[in-house]
């Protein structure tokens, strides 16, 4: 549900220890390979903010957690509410400090600072599903997953909303699937290009990638040479290169992996280079980029699917995969 072009931000000591080719056992020891997190939280969405804080949001409440990633401990940022707030996909902004946070089946999205944890604002978006955020120089981008709808927020150059919400209809090659009396998830992870001047969307249900014009709406789709996404959530973008979040479309297609592909200089193309997964349950939602690592959500659907369970007394973590 992330853009990677903030992942370079980092702590100055450990940056100069990875520019230095110095990333040694003993520090990589010091980043657990997984993250517990409360009881009963149900994660979607991860996104990384300043130094190792990595800020994770519940389909359970639409809590925040704020975790280190460099010790494994963490708290919640912002209380959640029951039965009135749902955190799916989010986004940093570094300029701000603020978290942007897609606000699923409320139709809304919401800012919190996270210096305090308090809500700067809360943006009412569309009907439908609010999956996933991007923040780019000058918008934030929100997905609608069940209407073939972005919504487009006007920031200031502190990284502030600055507008009124503006629906982009997703058009050109883009196709949304239909199943007469299935909610079908289609528009679902969204990334942006460091320059702001692409997004990138994945469709859950088709397994196809798009860039999208961030003014229009114009999707092209990306060609995979014969490879699909399907079941694609989260998108992390870093430089060309694409790492796609596949969990699964119940009760066949089951993938609980991360695809990486090479993109070419325009972005039409993009090559599959490797598979990530791992041996224990996995079955991720979201991911980011930090130092040489993927933190990937286990959101664990097979066990609880939104909406659909409750998540009380059970364990989700944050796991770090190797790449």
């Amino acid at each position: 549900m992330n853009t990677l072009r903030r992942m370079k931000v980092a702590l100055p000591a450990l940056t100069l220890i990875m520019s230095l080719g110095f990333w040694t056992s003993a520090t990589a020891q010091s980043f657990p390979e997984t993250i517990p997190l409360p009881a009963g939280f149900q994660p979607e969405g991860i996104t990384l903010g300043n130094g190792p804080t990595a800020y994770v949001g519940s389909l359970a409440d639409g809590s925040i957690y704020a975790a280190d990633l460099r010790t494994g401990a963490g708290s919640i940022l912002v209380p959640g509410s029951f039965g009135s707030m749902l955190a799916v996909g989010l986004d940093f902004d570094k300029r701000s400090g603020y978290l942007f946070v897609a606000g699923g089946i409320f139709g809304d999205g919401r800012v919190y600072n996270t210096e305090t944890g308090q809500l700067v604002e809360q943006l009412l978006l569309g009907e439908g599903w609010i999956n996933d955020v991007v923040v780019t120089r000058d918008a934030a981008y929100f997905t609608n997953s069940i209407a073939p709808f972005i919504y487009k927020v006007p920031l200031n150059s502190q990284g502030a909303p600055s507008g009124g919400v503006e629906t982009l209809w997703l058009h050109g090659d883009w196709e949304d699937v239909t199943v007469p009396g299935v909610l079908v998830i289609n528009a679902n992870g969204i990334v942006a290009t460091a320059n702001s001047r692409t997004l990138i969307v994945v469709n859950y249900a088709s397994g196809r990638l798009y860039t999208v014009d961030p003014d229009t709406g114009f999707a092209t789709e990306i060609e995979l040479g014969g490879v699909s996404v399907l079941a694609g959530d989260g998108l992390v973008l870093r430089g060309k290169t694409l790492y796609v979040v596949q969990n699964f479309l119940p009760p066949t297609a089951f993938f609980n992996q991360v695809s990486v592909f090479k993109l070419s200089p325009d972005y039409s193309v993009a090559t599959l280079t490797k598979i990530l997964t791992e041996d224990e349950p996995f079955v991720p939602s979201t991911a980011d980029l930090f130092g040489p690592w993927l933190y990937a959500v286990n959101a664990r659907f097979d066990i609880c699917f939104p909406l659909q369970c409750d998540p009380t007394g059970l364990y989700f973590d944050i796991v770090q995969v190797d790449q």
